[in-house]
């Protein structure tokens, strides 16, 4: 028997709470992983308020993160011992994630944890700092370099963004952060933002073509905050897009891209080849500096994931949130 969170379906929607299941009733799989660690992400706290249509099949075990040890494997890639992690693939969605103390999942989803971190550090970065470096990896991939100018930060204030400024200052990169929270300066700064702006200055509906102000962006916001960010990158610029916390919508127009010749990079950290996540942590692992972890994660237990997930909804919570699924 072992510990879970566990959505079932009621008048369409999800009610959560603490069960304890058996582990002949995980779903099909070729490893059976004990988890150590997992995380508290928007798209988990959906699932467990039945806030948002996150949840595709009932009943489900949410967390679109975990990491922990191969139990049982049937996968030529593993054995019994090794220290994996997970995130994407649908799981927390579509299979059994990882807010329980274990998870059967498919070998080919997992991630073989860099010998510099462990399950607690690899989850205080997460889905959240693993999609900020694919961001950063695809800007890196079309050109950009310190030396090309400013790069802005949206949702400065949440996982994706704190880790976006903290590795973007790691390369030596002039970041901007955009923020709903000037409260909040203080612990951009010590990420690494070099300016604070408003995010108001970006949340409402924009010109066309704005004055440039910067050469390259990290979105995880969409909606009128990504238009506007089109509208105001310097020629040739970049942006890469990888949320939709204003919404899915892009009220925008083909000027930015046909008069000042910027490009929009769409990032999808559910279903990357194997190398390509081993790349991403690999560089995860090199680029961040441990002594950070505390300042953008918190760790809570399992029993205070149904009251953190309104909190973070409501947007009160700061960074990410590291799940204990043995407390």
């Amino acid at each position: 028997m072992f510990n879970a969170i566990l959505v079932e379906q009621t008048d369409q929607q999800g009610c959560a709470a603490i069960t304890q299941l058996e582990t002949a009733s995980l779903p099909p799989g070729n490893v059976l992983v004990r988890v150590e660690w997992s995380t508290l992400n928007y798209k988990d706290a959906l699932a467990i308020t039945g806030k948002g249509a996150v949840v595709r099949r009932f009943p489900m075990v949410p967390g679109i993160d975990l990491a922990g040890v191969v139990e049982h494997s049937e996968h030529p890639e593993w054995t019994a011992g090794d220290r994996v992690l997970l995130n994407g693939w649908g799981i927390g969605e579509e299979h059994w994630g990882g807010l329980a103390q274990y998870a059967r999942v498919d070998g080919d989803w997992l991630t073989r944890l860099p010998p510099s971190l462990n399950s607690h550090q690899a989850m205080a970065i997460g889905t959240a700092g693993y999609t900020a470096m694919l961001s950063v990896l695809a800007l890196e991939r079309h050109g950009l370099t310190p030396e090309r100018g400013e790069v802005l930060v949206t949702g400065a204030n949440g996982g994706v963004g704190s880790y976006a400024i903290a590795l973007l200052a790691a390369r030596g990169y002039h970041v901007i952060a955009a923020t709903g929270r000037p409260q909040e300066s203080a612990f951009l700064e010590r990420l690494g933002a070099a300016e604070i702006i408003d995010r108001s200055e970006l949340s409402k509906p924009g010109k066309p073509l704005a004055r440039a102000r910067w050469f390259a962006a990290i979105d995880s916001v969409g909606s009128h905050t990504l238009a506007n960010l089109c509208a105001m990158t310097r020629p040739d610029g970049l942006i890469a897009a990888c949320g939709l916390a204003q919404g899915m919508d892009f009220p925008a127009t083909v000027a930015p891209f046909i008069l000042r010749g910027i490009s929009l990079l769409g990032i999808n950290s559910v279903t990357r080849p194997a190398e390509e996540r081993q790349h991403a942590w690999a560089r995860l692992a090199e680029d961040i500096d441990p002594a950070l972890l505390g300042e953008i994660s918190r760790d809570i237990r399992l029993s205070d994931t149904l009251d953190a997930s309104e909190q973070l909804l409501e947007g009160t919570i700061r960074g990410r949130l590291v799940v204990d699924v043995n407390s």
